[in-house]
């Protein structure tokens, strides 16, 4: 079975003035059907970019993109509106983007029914603000509502047209982190229950306790992954000294993974690369244990 989202080898190039800038150098990704994935990295990293790519927003300049089959990157004008208005749901960090502030929830909610044409848009409205816990509230304006109620209307807004793809750009970045873990568990929830593909693109790598799964990009490429994995015996047993008897030690553990394209390529950080002196160039071994990568000797090659 295919995945739901297919990056491979992508490419974005901007042109400022002159000159040329790669957003993307090479992307692979894959993501299937009701994941909750997190994309991760610095400012520049490549994260949004990328979103806006899958989000229909942007065309890519080379590579794959490829959700549900369809491949971006050959879709004309009028297939790409069509893709944004059926196929993905959009949940920005800010309010301004999201909703409408002279409108109540109610409104704001059914307002992409009204503008595609949708039947029973009442009783559309009314379960979708119901499922985001905030029917009571279906009346009140912006104003009236708090910074997690606003955006628990904004992704009831993201869900309007039924879609099966939902991006969400760093979407509890202005909330409390009681606040943001309820979120969290709303967009796991519509993963798990309703088969929505969710892709949450943020700079804190500790979303990483919050989603099924984190990637992080480097440079325009994915460089590694972040998943959990069950522990052992003796981790269990290492991650309890010190605590209190009564605690219990989780039993699983996030470990951070490195990825490798689909040439063989591998991103090593530059302040490990940095640390061990290596340059533009390294050994390669082949030990008992796995691949060894270290410094040439008499580190002639840092650069």
């Amino acid at each position: 079975m295919n995945p739901f989202i297919h990056c491979e080898n992508l490419v974005k190039i901007y042109k400022v003035a002159d000159i040329e800038v790669f957003a993307l150098q090479g992307l692979d990704l894959t993501i299937e059907r009701g994941e909750c994935t997190a994309i991760i990295g610095a400012s520049g990293s490549g994260k949004s970019t990328l979103m806006n790519i899958l989000g229909g927003l942007d065309r890519p300049s080379a590579g794959r993109a490829l959700v549900e089959g369809k491949d971006l990157l050959r879709l004309s004008n009028a297939q790409l509106d069509r893709y944004r208005r059926d196929m993905v749901g959009f949940v920005w960090q800010q309010v301004s983007r999201n909703l409408l502030p002279y409108m109540t929830a109610e409104e704001n909610v059914e307002m992409p029914m009204l503008l595609s044409g949708a039947k029973q848009r009442k009783a559309r409205t009314r379960e979708l603000l119901a499922r985001v816990g905030l029917d009571h509230r279906r009346g009140h304006k912006l104003s009236q509502l708090s910074g997690g109620e606003q955006q628990r209307t904004a992704i009831a807004v993201a869900l309007a047209n039924t879609p099966k793809l939902l991006l969400a750009d760093e979407p509890t970045g202005e909330l409390d982190t009681q606040t943001s873990r309820a979120i969290f568990a709303l967009f796991r929830e519509l993963a798990e229950q309703d088969k929505i593909t969710v892709l949450i693109v943020s700079h804190d790598a500790k979303i990483a306790d919050e989603v099924g799964r984190v990637v992080a990009i480097r440079d325009g490429r994915t460089s590694s992954e972040i998943v959990r994995q069950a522990r052992s015996a003796e981790s269990i047993e290492a991650a309890l000294v010190g605590m209190a008897e009564s605690a219990d030690a989780p039993e699983h553990e996030l470990v951070e993974l490195a990825v490798l394209d689909t040439a063989g390529r591998l991103q090593i950080p530059r302040e490990l690369r940095e640390k061990k002196g290596i340059g533009l160039r390294a050994i390669i071994e082949e030990t008992d244990r796995g691949v060894l990568i270290r410094p040439i000797d008499g580190n002639k090659d840092v650069r």
